[in-house]
């Protein structure tokens, strides 16, 4: 038995525990150094706060060994660091009727990777199996599978994001967000740097890292912005016309001034159909692509969509994104298909190329605007496509 505090909390032995998981899981040493201790006799087991104030029971310390309070405190210090009470924030209202079934999911999302990591966690740890769930999601997925609970472990609000009898008013000896989120981003490079060692992790861990190092963006919208500033952009060039004298010839006497025209852009897309494109990705582009140049007025003659065969490097052209069929076939060239669009006597002033990616590129930028949809990328793909083509990734479905 260690030393006491006031509190009655056997301090030594509670963070001997600490020092183990640390030492254990040494990618997770900051994230558990920052959480401080609170002792109370309020809380059951362990909980955490927004503000990473870590509630210890000291009867819970003592009844429980070394090893499985190690591993209650990397269960505690996984809650913060894959922000479940700001994830619990945003779920429907209904949904925060009952924060222990939000605790139970999110229990389910951590445990499973702890599990498979061995981590030594107390009797009664709640996993995907006990519900008949699969290993492997995220607790949102989870929650709408997982009963109403009760005199179940309760995390605390650090979890499921609802205030609990335990916690502290203010911010004396917490966190705030930022720190919070430079905390995230250390323990993932440190997730990275122990996986560039030979270390080993489990799947929801590389995941929840990759996701804090290169946060998934919308792509929907990031393409809608790339067009509509690529049309507006092209729409803003102007021209002299004949068709309609300036209204300053009346005042000349027989000199008829031409009056100035901001033309319609013309769109050429050019359409990768070759056999490593994903059929479901390349549709959800196309239509995005489509429902864009919609809303901002360019429909019929003024687009041409044309299909890049990857056997033979031929480009068809087609009235309707609908039309697009993939070949099957191998790698291609999308500079045939490019090329194809720039010679076309309507030539375009934007030109969108849905690829992989999986492609050589013309050597010389063309003389209009090029945005480039990498269609089922990711950071591991394909380079990127030249420096003067605007580029927007599409992750697979």
């Amino acid at each position: 038995m260690g030393d006491l505090d006031v509190a009655g909390l056997d301090r030594v032995k509670l963070l001997a525990a600490r020092y183990r998981a640390a030492l254990d899981r040494p990618y997770l040493a900051s994230a558990l150094y920052a959480l401080s201790v609170v002792p109370s006799t309020a809380v059951p087991t362990m909980a955490v706060d927004r503000r990473w104030r870590c509630y210890v029971s000291p009867g819970f310390v003592d009844a429980t060994p070394v090893e499985e309070l190690a591993g209650v405190w990397i269960h505690e210090v996984a809650h913060l660091l894959r922000d479940h009470h700001g994830r619990a924030d945003r779920l429907p209202a209904a949904a925060h009727r009952d924060r222990l079934r939000v605790n139970v999911a999110q229990d389910c999302e951590i445990n499973d990777d702890l599990v498979a990591d061995g981590v030594a966690l107390p009797e009664g740890r709640l996993v995907p199996g006990l519900f008949g769930l699969p290993p492997g999601l995220l607790f949102e997925a989870y929650l709408p599978r997982i009963p109403p609970q009760a005199n179940v472990h309760d995390c605390g609000s650090g979890a499921h994001g609802r205030s609990a009898p335990w916690d502290l008013r203010g911010a004396a000896g917490g966190i705030g967000p930022v720190e919070a989120g430079a905390l995230r981003r250390t323990t993932a490079q440190a997730m990275r740097a122990h996986l560039r060692g030979r270390g080993d992790l489990p799947g929801g861990w590389r995941r929840w890292a990759d996701q804090v190092l290169e946060p998934v963006v919308n792509w929907r919208r990031m393409l809608a912005g790339a067009v509509r500033e690529a049309v507006a952009w092209a729409g803003g060039a102007v021209d002299y016309t004949y068709r309609r004298p300036s209204r300053r010839t009346p005042a000349l006497r027989g000199v008829v001034l031409p009056s100035l025209r901001r033309p319609l852009p013309r769109v050429a897309v050019v359409v990768d159909t070759s056999g490593s494109m994903g059929q479901d990705d390349l549709a959800a582009a196309m239509a995005e692509v489509a429902g864009v140049l919609r809303e901002v007025g360019i429909r019929g003659n003024r687009v041409t969509v044309l299909a890049c065969d990857a056997d033979v490097q031929a480009v068809s052209r087609v009235t309707d994104a609908a039309q697009v069929t993939l070949s099957g076939g191998g790698g291609t060239d999308m500079r045939a298909g490019i090329a194809a669009a720039l010679a076309a006597p309507d030539r375009p002033s934007v030109l969108i190329v849905l690829t992989d990616g999986l492609t050589p590129w013309p050597a010389e930028a063309p003389s209009c605007r090029v945005i480039c949809v990498l269609i089922g990328a990711d950071h591991s793909g394909p380079p990127d496509p030249p420096a003067w083509a605007e580029t927007v990734r599409v992750p697979a479905a």
